[in-house]
């Protein structure tokens, strides 16, 4: 049931971010006196709509996004000589870029919110480094581990002056001590105990590593929560973390290897792997495996996660993105004129277009080979 609910509670949550997206432009646009002429969520059919004023508010039946519209933005409409003064192609470059960036800004505000009540009300998990075999040899030499007499079970506690160390710290501190005595310490019984142990190279695929000759698990022992201000600050990390991440992994999706793999899925019976894009149905499959995983709370990190990902999508400089309006305007900047809009349309169409036929297949996709994040 709380799988269900996870779902539910994500796409809920997806319709009121496309909400305050489209309300950020919205309330941009009529605080500059841009005429809005539509303000929709979804696409495709109309579903239900009202006027009020000047503008007509509805919703549509594909709830994949939704828009603002602005009159004079499409080049090839005809506005009534009395609205010239409020069209788009009328406003200050300034207002016109306020009113772009006013949406995807959004997204990078909602996860940080997001990300801070996460560190606020379920907390960081506090990971614990567990012992889970100590082979006797190495590449048939001695492991340092077994010598010291480390056994499985072991909580790791510290390495030489570093209590609880991260993975990055734990491997620097190896590889500078290969051949050398080092102090572990760890829990067993309750008791912290010291060993003494000398780190050695290995070889794992072709690359050199530094060894103690232990394989741990990474075993969660609690949460840590944080006040309200260093959630606010953990908060603006995770976001700073989360676009470079997104970035790259935008590099990735829509580079050669990954329209290629995504062909590879459809036309082959390749199984998906965690690793591979999802749509938003495979995002919210996600949500509820995690939701029945006894981890509902994590599920704001999911959120977080996702505005970040749907705001550095939105800022792409190709047109129809956001990102693609404020490009122009940054073109336009540079030259010193403006650029005819209708130069723009080609360009825009096959930008729209193979982004829905990416869409689609990965909905596709999602539909007939889920991918399963959770055992």
């Amino acid at each position: 049931m709380s799988g269900v609910l996870g779902q539910v509670a994500f796409f809920v949550v997806l319709i009121l971010v496309i909400l305050v997206h489209e309300g950020a432009h919205y309330g941009v646009a009529k605080a500059f006196g841009f005429k809005v002429e539509e303000f929709f969520v979804g696409f495709g059919p109309k579903l239900w709509s009202i006027r009020r004023g000047e503008t007509e508010y509805g919703v549509k039946l594909l709830p994949a996004g939704g828009y603002v519209k602005i009159a004079g933005m499409n080049p090839f409409q005809r506005v009534a000589p009395e609205d010239l003064p409020r069209t788009y192609a009328a406003k200050p470059p300034y207002q016109r870029a306020l009113m772009v960036a006013a949406g995807p800004v959004t997204h990078f505000a909602l996860a940080l919110a997001f990300f801070g009540l996460w560190l606020g009300l379920v907390g960081e998990p506090r990971l614990a480094r567990v012992v889970a075999q100590v082979p006797a040899r190495i590449d048939g030499q001695p492991s340092p581990a077994h010598e010291a007499g480390l056994r499985p079970g072991d909580v790791i506690v510290g390495i030489g002056p570093i209590d609880h160390p991260t993975d990055e710290q734990f491997q620097a501190y190896t590889r500078a001590h290969v051949g050398r005595p080092i102090e572990v310490r760890v829990e067993r019984d309750g008791r912290v105990l010291a060993v003494t142990l000398r780190p050695v190279w290995d070889e794992i695929d072709g690359e050199r590593v530094a060894r103690i000759g232990v394989l741990l698990d990474l075993v969660e022992v609690g949460r840590d929560r944080a006040g309200p201000v260093r959630a606010l600050v953990r908060g603006a990390g995770l976001v700073g973390q989360s676009v470079a991440v997104t970035v790259r992994s935008l590099g990735e999706i829509f580079g050669p290897r990954g329209i290629g793999r995504v062909f590879e899925l459809l036309l082959t019976d390749a199984p998906r792997a965690a690793t591979d894009p999802v749509s938003p149905i495979g995002v919210g499959r996600a949500v509820g495996e995690t939701a029945s995983a006894g981890l509902f709370g994590d599920v704001l990190y999911v959120f977080g996660a996702v505005n970040v990902f749907i705001g550095v999508l939105n800022l792409i400089p190709l047109p129809p993105f956001d990102g693609g309006h404020l490009a122009v305007l940054a073109v336009e900047k540079v030259r010193g004129r403006r650029i005819d809009p209708r130069r723009l349309v080609p360009l825009t169409a096959a930008v729209a277009t193979f982004f829905i036929l990416f869409g689609l297949s990965v909905v596709y996709l999602d539909l007939v080979k889920p991918v399963r994040l959770l055992p």
